[in-house]
């Protein structure tokens, strides 16, 4: 039957919103493409989460009118949410930026120029840092959301031509400390599994996670599982009943910071009622305790964790916990056919973010849950890009390109060759990390700072504290970005930037999978891509500093178009010279692979052959992860490679309960955790551009138990000031049976000034991984007033 574009687009959107409940409309998708036949649909990936769901653009007359998702692909299998279904509302919206824009003076309005005027303002300013003071005086801020490309030649120009590692990304908000969680615990970065576990696994723990609003393609998938199958067991651990509690057979809902108990507790009875594997930790684990990673003992372990037994780790969690629910989670954890721990912010975003993530890895190397199907210990993540671009490509400032420390000489020699520049050019010192780099932009010792597709001055935590740096006149600051967002407002020089679609490049997502989106639309005004600004940037800073090594780093370069060639040469590049027998091989992942595959390559992929198969399911698994063949040391069917453990073993650690920064007190008696909603994503800047998201949620909320908003005098709609050390937010209340008593939640997408909840978060962050706690501070709360009419506020 023929059906008009607006059938069509109808029917999308109720599949995509019935996706969101779980349900399965009768629509067929193979019927709707054939009603598209006079419209071009293009192939990528979504722009938002990291899932990495594939989608098609629809294009009609070099204008885009809607999305689809693409059935065949094992992301997301035609499925998309209400985001992905609605981004492409972005390409041409009124407000894009399609001019450079310029301003000496951060009081002076901004003045349309060109782009030859914007780049030699930027070359001039960051050489003339450079020259006073140091390659260490300028920095680059990126993002997950860049495409690995971008992050990549940027990258390149900063260490390899500026000499300076202040590289650094806003996954070291999100995500640093599964980085470092994985490291310690396995010796190599990145889940070992994937996506294909979740339709395989018996039981689910997710902690720290509200899957259903960050991640609701995959939370369809785990409650698709779960209703076809109700024997499957779903625990979730989180202080506050979202809408992932909603499918959970058990809620541990516990005081906030207490989770490392809950952990261990979990260990203890694993341990005592003997369900652990013996054979998997002989065969594959060593147990380390303590900054030196000493040797410890099975038995001592069991000493370690003998204190949380069930009673005590109930008593210190707090909330709805009881000891029998600890057994009983516990038991279900270690005693399925194969168990998936899904975690994300609620974990990584903690003083103690990588100790919780060492023992969540904990539960599955003492139970043998991992390298099978259906088990994994599986960190989601929050951008599209934080694992391929920034994790695997050099994007924080103690990694080089190819999951490379900084501080390993042998390492930086391997980049330098690759990159044809002088041994020795790239500074051995780590930069500065994302709260040390704009400390140091408060302090005026960095002078210069190129801030890509990223708005800390909204993302930071005590984001005030840091915008006093960002507004003075002591450090130039160059945005690059689709829409003026809060950062901008702090800029020097604003550079357009094309948009998803409009440019070419790849995505890594959660499960180590590239996925190539090539240029289907023109970008608006003047908008460019940004490997083509970071190599004409480096022309001129080459000139203006008269090195030839900067030119160098952008040679194989130059002249190449750049809406293919180029982008086509850096990742050449990459994944040729750097990725060259690592851990995230992706040699075999060029762009004529990327373009034949539905939904991309899972690394490590070493060979076109391997690659064109799909690439590597589950790593370290001999027959399945080549380099685990190639590696092999033994006999034995799993064989770790990872490159931080040269005993090549599985580590499990000793990790006490440890408080977090700042729990509530009498000045400060509740405490505050953040998080995304649904309809909303990161800062807004483009989710809030989408009438119907933005109608769906126009402003935050706080949300507060009924029995403190009944203590407190508090009803529903009134207005109440949420107040820390730090800052202060004026924000209706929702009364609502989510939070644990004493404890209040605010999500943090809204850019009006009062209600922006980074202005109260706490910077303290994790001593090894680096993230800022965002997710527990203490605050006080009171009624202000009764309901008052709220508008909507983008920049």
């Amino acid at each position: 039957m023929a059906q008009t574009r607006r059938d069509f687009i109808k029917k999308t959107a109720a599949l995509s919103a019935a996706s969101l409940v779980g349900m399965q409309l009768p629509v067929d998708v193979n019927t709707m493409a054939r009603a598209a036949e006079d419209e071009a649909w293009h192939r990528g990936t979504c722009r938002l989460c990291g899932v990495g769901c594939r989608v098609e653009l629809g294009v009609k007359n070099g204008v885009p009118f809607a999305l689809r998702g693409v059935a065949d692909a094992r992301t997301n299998y035609g499925y998309l949410c209400m985001k992905g279904m609605h981004f492409w509302k972005c390409m041409g919206h009124k407000d894009r930026l399609t001019k450079p824009l310029y301003r000496e003076r951060k009081a002076d309005p901004f003045k349309e120029i060109s782009w030859d005027k914007a780049l030699d303002i930027a070359a001039e300013r960051f050489s003339s840092a450079v020259k006073a003071h140091g390659g260490n005086a300028v920095a680059y801020y990126g993002s997950g959301q860049c495409l690995t490309e971008e992050t990549y030649l940027f990258q390149k120009i900063m260490r390899g031509g500026l000499k300076t590692n202040n590289v650094e990304g806003n996954p070291r908000l999100c995500m640093a400390s599964a980085v470092g969680g994985y490291m310690t615990s396995f010796g190599a970065d990145e889940p070992i599994g994937g996506y294909a576990d979740l339709e395989k696994a018996h039981c689910f723990f997710i902690i720290g996670s509200n899957t259903a609003e960050a991640h609701p393609v995959l939370f369809r998938r785990i409650m698709r599982r779960k209703l076809d199958n109700p024997e499957v067991k779903v625990i979730n651990a989180d202080p506050r009943v979202s809408q992932t509690s909603r499918i959970a057979d058990k809620h541990l809902q516990f005081k906030p910071g207490t989770d490392l108990s809950l952990l261990n507790a979990m260990a203890k009875v694993i341990i005592d009622e003997k369900l652990h594997d013996q054979q998997f930790l002989g065969n594959y684990a060593v147990f380390k305790q303590g900054k030196e990673a000493k040797a410890a003992s099975f038995d001592e372990f069991a000493q370690f964790v003998a204190p949380y037994t069930p009673e005590a780790a109930a008593k210190t969690c707090g909330g709805t916990i009881t000891a029998d629910d600890i057994r009983q989670v516990a038991r279900w954890f270690a005693t399925s056919k194969g168990t998936v721990s899904l975690w994300c912010m609620g974990i990584n975003q903690r003083k103690q973010g990588v100790w919780a993530n060492n023992l969540i890895h904990n539960l599955h190397i003492l139970t043998g849950q991992l390298m099978k199907e259906g088990a994994d210990s599986l960190s989601l993540t929050g951008q599209p890009n934080a694992c391929g671009g920034v994790r695997e490509a050099g994007g924080l400032c103690h990694i080089l390109p190819g999951h490379r420390p900084v501080e390993k000489e042998k390492m930086r020699n391997q980049v330098e060759e690759a990159w044809g520049i002088p041994l020795g050019r790239i500074p051995a010192e780590p930069g500065l990390h994302t709260m040390d780099l704009f400390t140091a932009v408060n302090k005026g010792t960095v002078k210069a700072v190129w801030i890509n597709c990223t708005s800390p001055a909204q993302s930071l935590p005590n984001c005030d504290l840091y915008n006093k740096g960002l507004a003075s006149d002591d450090c130039f600051i160059v945005c690059t970005d689709i829409f003026k967002t809060r950062t901008t407002e702090y800029a020097n020089l604003i550079l357009p930037t094309a948009f998803h679609f409009e440019k070419t490049g790849v995505y890594g997502c959660t499960e180590r999978r590239s996925q190539l989106t090539r240029k289907a639309i023109k970008a608006p005004g003047e908008a460019k891509p940004e490997v083509w600004i970071a190599r004409e940037w480096a022309k001129r800073l080459a000139t203006k500093l008269n090195d030839p090594v900067i030119a160098q780093c952008v040679k194989p370069f130059d002249g190449l178009e750049e809406d293919f060639a180029l982008p086509q040469a850096i990742w050449d590049e990459y994944t040729q010279k750097l990725t060259k027998g690592r851990d995230n091989d992706l040699r075999g992942a060029s762009y004529a692979v990327l373009g034949r595959m539905a939904d991309g390559v899972q690394w490590p992929a070493p060979t076109e052959e391997f690659a064109l198969k799909g690439g590597t399911v589950k790593k370290f698994v001999k027959g399945l992860d080549p380099m685990a063949d190639s590696e092999s040391k033994n006999d034995l069917p799993y064989q770790f490679y990872g490159p931080a453990h040269e005993d090549r073993k599985l580590w499990i650690w000793l990790r006490p309960q440890a408080e977090p920064s700042e729990v509530p007190d009498a000045d400060y008696p509740f405490y505050l955790s953040t998080g995304r909603i649904i309809d909303h994503w990161h800062t807004m800047s483009m989710t809030g551009r989408i009438p119907e998201l933005l109608r769906a949620n126009p402003y935050a909320y706080v949300e507060i138990n009924p029995k403190d908003a009944a203590k407190l005098g508090i009803k529903p709609g009134d207005m109440v000031e949420v107040r820390s050390r730090r800052g202060v937010n004026l924000l209706p209340a929702k009364v609502y049976e989510g939070p644990i008593e004493g404890m209040v939640f605010v999500y943090w997408h809204d850019q009006e000034q009062t209600r922006m909840i980074n202005k109260v978060t706490k910077d303290d962050y994790d001593p090894a991984s680096k993230e800022p706690e965002f997710k527990i501070c203490a605050v006080q709360i009171q009624r202000v007033s009764g309901p008052r009419p709220l508008t909507p506020f983008l920049v």
